[in-house]
């Protein structure tokens, strides 16, 4: 861990309270989708008329007072506030895809997003606004992302605060999102093995994909659970870890390091933590990224190109966010508060948003 973390021994001696609003379980969410926020006619009017305002604006330079909204800013901070600070998730359902084109709908979406945070970039070649979609690529490669497959992806979190999907057309079958809570499985570790869960705190080597900022290594090091400034953290994607161990100067994971692993991923998979959602098109979900964990399963599309799955992400910055380990600077170039940090960054790249993937 780095310096100003806690110890690893600290770190099994306390779990986080059963009451904070971060560590939930899948029954917490029985028979209760307050999680879920359905738009009413008069704010997808508010959404039309904001976007209409800001067409001459590019989405790169969108901000959110080119953007203008009215009562929708104001529940829009509402469930800011409990991504960041409650429950760590919000799915927003209503919005009409099908009928708008894939301009306005990409433009509402950005839009909205800058009253949540700032968009960073997603990959190496400056994407504002992701697409997660099967593009043919082969999910063996090490280098591969994942997102650009129908491969099924494990649990994992992503290098932002908050990320979100925008649901524009569901698979022919399969696709399901499921989430859990880190900081759950970090309490069940604590309770049930504390010795790998100190493991989980200490450093493991994780590959940049080939997607490396200007002066840095190929690898970098970065625990998985840290205990900083009174919360739990969770950064983790175990394709990462393991892809690192394709360079020969990586040191060969350990049995614990991949027992701990397993165990997490056993854990956050389990009935008792994992949350399954089915996005229906127009869907929009929000993840606090530093406390949830996400996943999908395999999918097999339709056979028309225009009806395929194709989801719209972004990743968002959070001025006021929580505070996070100094470790994390190597991953997410700045943990300064009220500066723009995480995304991808690297040499070159300049930031746009493409409509289509």
């Amino acid at each position: 861990m780095s310096e100003g973390d806690q110890l690893p021994e600290a770190v099994t001696q306390s779990v986080v309270r059963a009451d904070d609003p971060a560590a939930w379980f899948s029954q917490d969410f029985d028979g209760n989708d307050d999680w879920i926020y359905r738009f009413t006619h008069a704010e997808l009017n508010e959404l039309t008329r904001a976007a209409a305002h800001s067409t001459r604006v590019p989405l790169p330079e969108l901000q959110a007072d080119d953007f203008p909204l009215d009562e929708l800013a104001v529940t829009l901070a509402e469930l800011r506030r409990e991504i960041l600070q409650g429950r760590g998730f919000v799915l927003l359902r209503g919005l009409p895809v099908g009928e708008w084109s894939p301009a306005l709908t990409a433009r509402v979406y950005y839009g909205m997003g800058c009253h949540i945070g700032q968009a960073v970039s997603q990959n190496a070649s400056g994407h504002l606004l992701g697409h997660v979609k099967d593009l043919g690529n082969d999910p063996s490669d090490p280098v591969t992302r994942v997102y650009q497959t129908n491969y099924r992806q494990p649990f994992h979190t992503d290098s932002t605060d908050i990320v979100g999907l925008l649901c524009v057309k569901a698979a022919r079958r399969g696709g399901a999102s499921a989430i859990a809570s880190s900081t759950s499985a970090f309490n069940v570790l604590a309770e049930q093995r504390p010795d790998l869960l100190e493991v989980l705190c200490q450093p493991f080597y994780v590959d940049r994909k080939d997607e490396i900022p200007l002066g840095k290594e190929p690898t970098y090091q970065l625990a998985v659970f840290h205990r900083h400034a009174g919360y739990v953290t969770c950064i983790y994607s175990r394709d990462f870890i393991e892809a690192a161990q394709r360079f020969d100067d990586v040191p060969r994971l350990l049995p614990e390091q991949i027992e701990a692993m397993d165990l997490l991923d056993k854990l956050v998979a389990s009935d008792r933590l994992r949350f399954d959602m089915v996005f229906e098109p127009g869907d929009i979900q929000l993840l606090h990224n530093h406390q949830i964990l996400h996943s999908r399963t395999t999918y097999e599309d339709w056979p028309a190109i225009e009806h395929q799955r194709h989801l719209l992400r972004l990743w968002l910055s959070t001025a006021d966010g929580r505070p996070l380990p100094m470790a994390f600077q190597e991953r997410y170039g700045t943990i300064t508060p009220g500066m723009i940090r995480g995304g991808i960054r690297v040499s070159g790249a300049v930031l746009n948003a493409p409509i289509e993937p």
